[in-house]
């Protein structure tokens, strides 16, 4: 006997790609930057990030194939300072968020080194939808 998994489940029809979300969403999970996600609305959003150190150019944010892409790369000054303790890291990273089909990120500010980044879920003009038979 076979084991029957989420995607392979007879009832969940097109519910195939969930699985793989999932283990692309573990696999990416790491500790930094830290984040909160809070409801801002019914169907509204909001990702905060604590990114000190980082300026607008040294931030990217892209949405690709549904997934909310935050980059950040510091670029190293040469300067002839000499560090007794560094404790502030320069470090690049990369943040990757999933997102439900009909979220769109609406904007996007960075203010006292927090990025804010504003998700709202377009909702369809009816929740019930009739389908007709052709007649063939």
């Amino acid at each position: 006997m076979s084991k029957l998994t989420l995607g392979t489940h007879p009832f969940l029809l097109g519910f195939d790609q969930l699985e793989r979300l999932v283990e692309r969403t573990a696999k990416s999970e790491n500790g930094y930057p830290p984040y909160n996600i809070e409801q801002t609305g019914e169907n509204a959003f909001r990702i905060t990030l604590a990114v000190a150190g980082f300026g607008d150019d040294d931030l990217s944010i892209t949405v690709e194939d549904r997934q909310l892409v935050v980059r950040g790369r510091q670029t190293e000054e040469a300067t002839d300072r000499i560090f007794l303790h560094r404790g502030i890291a320069a470090r690049q990273f990369q943040r990757t968020f999933l997102l439900a089909e009909g979220v769109e990120v609406s904007g996007a500010q960075l203010e006292n080194g927090l990025l804010h980044l504003d998700l709202a879920r377009a909702m369809p003009d009816s929740i019930v939808q009739t389908i007709k038979i052709d007649k063939g």
